[in-house]
């Protein structure tokens, strides 16, 4: 799972990393199956100037997924999906 924010007043963009280890696959595939991936399309709420964009790529089986959200529409479950991969990549050992 890969969690990108671009965008904000200097443009710059940031990425976070997770992968689902052990018994922790459970609990990242249901992040990743609570968001709704087919209404993407429709949450593009992008008013305003130097608004974060966020990415989120996540392959849950052979299924892979991709959003693109606006700062604003990252709520609910995609905002939990983000905090989760944000959470693991704090506590991951750095390479």
């Amino acid at each position: 799972m890969t969690v990108t924010r671009s965008g904000g007043f200097a443009g710059l963009s940031r990425e976070w990393r997770a992968e689902a280890e052990g018994s922790d696959a459970e609990r990242w595939r249901a992040l990743i199956e609570g968001c709704p991936w087919e209404a993407v399309a429709i949450l593009r709420d992008d008013t305003g100037a130097d608004r974060f964009v966020w990415r989120l790529d996540a392959r849950c089986g052979e299924r892979a997924r991709e959003a693109e959200l606006a700062d604003a529409d990252a709520r609910g479950p995609w905002r939990e999906l983000i905090d989760a991969v944000k959470d693991a990549a704090a506590s991951s050992p750095r390479r």
